[in-house]
């Protein structure tokens, strides 16, 4: 039978440099040898945001345990600009599909926020990170955004520190996100069915809050958090840059 031609691509924690030996996580091990079929032997590429992306080899592979050695330097550290995602909590399904979209997109950090109409209070911070991390293995980024817990929305506005915030608001006159790309490096979405009317006024009272529209159609709440994502990441400039 002949042997895979694709390379793994695993993040990891330890530093990376060369001939180093780094530990695989339970997680990679069974992923290698069971789903991937790989044995000691077989290539790797090894990378995280401070040391960059590296060549490696499987060195040994049991069920759940595994070690790499570490080769050479394939892709040095470089900084990702990417920008805060805040979606309002949604149901299992499209918060995952939210975050793995997001990181395939450049999104630095992922700030859940707990409105009025989230049906979703606590979602599953460690299954997301993993998703996160998959999400940054295929696409080929360096870093993994944070994934941080979920804030109520009065909370966030009262201790929020991140410049300006751009609000994608429904069925309002606000201009359209292209207009405002400058206005801040954070979105915030709204949930299913929006935000309420007195959450509408209790953002529009931060003057760095900046209500946008993200065009004539109603968008799904994951939806919106994408779509908005992409256009200020395509107007700042990463689309047209060298992969980082």
């Amino acid at each position: 039978m002949p042997r895979p031609v694709s390379i793994p691509r695993l993040h990891c924690d330890s530093p990376l440099s060369a001939g180093a030996l780094v530990a695989a996580s339970a997680a990679q091990a069974h992923h290698l040898r069971t789903v991937l079929r790989r044995r000691a032997g077989d290539p790797v590429r090894l990378f995280n945001a401070r040391d960059g992306e590296w060549s490696g080899r499987i060195i040994e592979l049991g069920r759940d345990q595994g070690r790499f050695a570490v080769d050479s330097l394939l892709r040095p550290p470089a900084p990702e600009q990417g920008f805060t995602l805040l979606p309002a909590c949604l149901k299992r399904e499209a918060m995952e599909w939210l975050v793995e979209k997001a990181t395939e997109l450049g999104a630095s950090r992922i700030q859940p926020v707990l409105t009025q109409r989230s049906v979703v209070q606590q979602p599953n911070l460690d299954r997301l990170a993993l998703i996160a991390r998959g999400a940054a293995e295929q696409c080929e980024r360096l870093s993994l955004p944070a994934i941080l817990p979920p804030l109520p929305l009065p909370a966030l506005l009262a201790a929020w520190q991140g410049g300006g915030l751009l609000v994608a608001v429904e069925r309002s006159s606000a201009p359209p996100l292209p207009q405002l790309a400058g206005h801040g490096r954070a979105l915030m979405t709204g949930p299913e069915g929006g935000f309420t009317a007195a959450e509408l006024d209790e953002l529009r009272r931060h003057p760095f809050v900046t209500p946008c529209s993200l065009g004539p159609r109603i968008l799904r709440a994951e939806t919106a958090a994408i779509a908005g994502l992409a256009v200020l990441q395509a107007l700042a400039g990463d689309w047209a840059g060298d992969r980082t």
